[in-house]
């Protein structure tokens, strides 16, 4: 009797930022999971606004080109005291959203607390405590020199342990259409 082979993706994690935006790329065979790349896209040398948001797009269009994930999952901008800075995060996340929906990948979110809680066990854990355990999971010694590449790969860790999570919790977008019809409210 054959066995199934297992199922197997890759998955784009991304940590949005304006001046340091974070990846990670996994490669997801059944329940194991494979480091391929991490790594952080420097943007605060630019200092317009409109420049890094295209930045983000030609950086996020080219990993995507490269690595060919099946999905891209995100941190959800998180609710804090600066509005500005909400808004600017909220345009980075946009714009990575818009290179990955622009070839018709799924996007999903998730919250600062549900990736520390999916990684850590903990939905309060430090940036470091979240880097140490994926080096664990993922076997790598390199700590790098930006922790926003680890919360990167920590975003893609996360969608892969959800995998057995319900889909009705999931949010999924497999193109502009959908994100719109789903995210009326949001473009007002």
């Amino acid at each position: 009797m054959q066995r199934p082979t297992a199922k197997e993706r890759i998955i784009l994690g991304i940590d949005p930022g304006t001046v340091v935006l974070g990846y990670g790329v996994i490669k997801e065979v059944g329940d194991r999971l494979s480091l391929i790349n991490l790594g952080i896209i420097k943007l605060g040398h630019l200092d317009d606004h409109g420049l890094k948001l295209q930045s983000i797009f030609k950086k996020t269009s080219a990993l995507i080109e490269q690595h060919q994930p099946d999905c891209m999952a995100l941190e959800a901008p998180f609710y804090g005291k600066n509005i500005q800075v909400m808004l600017k995060l909220g345009r980075a996340q946009g714009v990575a959203m818009a290179a990955a929906l622009n070839r018709d990948i799924p996007i999903f979110e998730y919250a600062p607390r549900k990736i520390k809680q999916s990684v850590t066990g903990n939905g309060n854990a430090t940036k470091e405590q979240v880097a140490a355990m994926l080096k664990t999971l993922l076997k790598f010694d390199e700590t790098p020199q930006f922790l926003d590449a680890t919360d990167g790969l920590a975003v893609a860790v996360c969608h892969a342990f959800q995998n057995n999570a319900s889909p009705s919790k999931k949010q999924s977008y497999s193109g502009w259409e959908a994100f719109a019809r789903d995210n009326a409210n949001r473009m007002k």
